[in-house]
């Protein structure tokens, strides 16, 4: 059996989604899986024992572009490379009106996809030829994609065990271990202090208030700061000149870069970004606040990761830009972020 996951963006969703490669594996030995990934995120893909191939696409500009030729001819020579690969299934995990044209586009005749309470875009309810419900008990993100893919085997998720494999290459390990022997000998905590939309970000305050309190209370303490943009690279640079001796910002890292440090530092703190979600399913603890979003759908889960929902009214909003967006930052308190490192570092303590 072959088939098709559809699920291009974003890195958080992508992350939250690779259960689902596990599972179709358990359920299913010896079968095919091909995804559907945007092009600035196949190193999650790549090399990914799980996966048989990876079509990389410029989904985000598809979005942007989507009446241009120059779109419509990347979709049409997808097209003629996804028919080829004569799909068995296919599961669109996305959601928006791209994810169900490339889904329509694919030449299977068994396409399922969410129902339209809880698609991004309506229209995408025309291009798949099952469409199935979110149940409350499937919030998560990660439930909600396993259910998905579930509906055809009858084969029940919650019941089994699944892991989500990030892999890195030998060099990236070496790097990391590198970086890392120029440390001091204490914690290293990396803070993801960037995120895709204005309304999950932090402020430079309390990101310089936390790394001063960590630094303070974790005695030979090393915080490392990624950036991606180079607005992401200039507030690095500002928050670590704020905190002082001991925060250091990062060259620009690859995926798979990422991934290999990601398992060797303590504890990593952050929004609701991708990088959260990558030291989660790496098994590395988090600490990590939701303000557009809402935790009980994006939060990593478990014992090793605490999560913070703003108190916020509108809190979960969706919204890319506010004009509480100032109050909603100062709502994600500093003491809340420490209290949530201690219990993951000193998890004795108090009882």
């Amino acid at each position: 059996m072959r088939v098709l996951i559809i699920k291009p963006s974003s890195l958080g969703d992508v992350i939250q989604a690779l259960p689902v490669l596990d599972y179709l594996h358990q359920a299913v030995p010896g079968i095919e899986v091909d995804w559907v990934i945007e092009e600035s995120l196949q190193g999650v893909l790549a090399g990914h024992p799980q996966v048989s191939q990876v079509h990389s696409v410029p989904a985000a500009r598809w979005r942007k572009q989507r009446f241009s030729a120059k779109t419509w001819r990347g979709v049409s020579a997808l097209r003629k490379t996804l028919c080829e690969r004569a799909y068995d299934l296919v599961f669109d995990l996305q959601g928006d009106l791209i994810s169900g044209v490339i889904s329509r586009y694919s030449g299977c005749a068994d396409r399922l996809g969410f129902e339209r309470d809880a698609v991004v875009e309506p229209l995408n309810t025309w291009c798949n030829t099952r469409l199935i419900p979110v149940r409350r008990q499937e919030y998560h993100n990660t439930d909600r994609c396993l259910r998905l893919v579930s509906i055809p085997f009858a084969k029940d998720f919650r019941s089994m065990e699944l892991a989500a494999h990030l892999a890195s290459s030998p060099g990236d390990e070496a790097n990391a271990e590198a970086l890392l022997a120029t440390l001091a000998d204490g914690l290293v905590f990396l803070f993801h202090h960037g995120t895709a939309q204005p309304t999950g970000a932090w402020s430079e305050k309390g990101w310089t208030e936390l790394g001063r309190e960590v630094l303070d209370r974790f005695h030979d303490a090393t915080i490392l700061l990624p950036w991606e943009s180079e607005t992401e690279r200039q507030a690095a640079f500002s928050i670590a000149a704020a905190i002082g001796p001991g925060c250091r910002v990062l060259d620009r890292l690859s995926l798979k870069g990422m991934a290999a440090l990601l398992k060797k530092v303590d504890l990593v703190v952050g929004g609701d970004a991708g990088g959260v979600q990558m030291a989660a399913a790496l098994g590395t603890p988090t600490v990590s606040f939701y303000r557009g979003t809402l935790a009980r759908r994006s939060a990593p889960r478990g014992d090793a990761h605490v999560a913070l929902q703003s108190p916020m009214h509108c809190a979960g909003c969706q919204r890319a830009y506010c004009d509480k967006d100032a109050k909603c930052r100062d709502s994600i308190k500093v003491e809340a972020v420490l209290a949530g490192i201690n219990r993951l570092l000193h998890p004795h303590e108090g009882r």
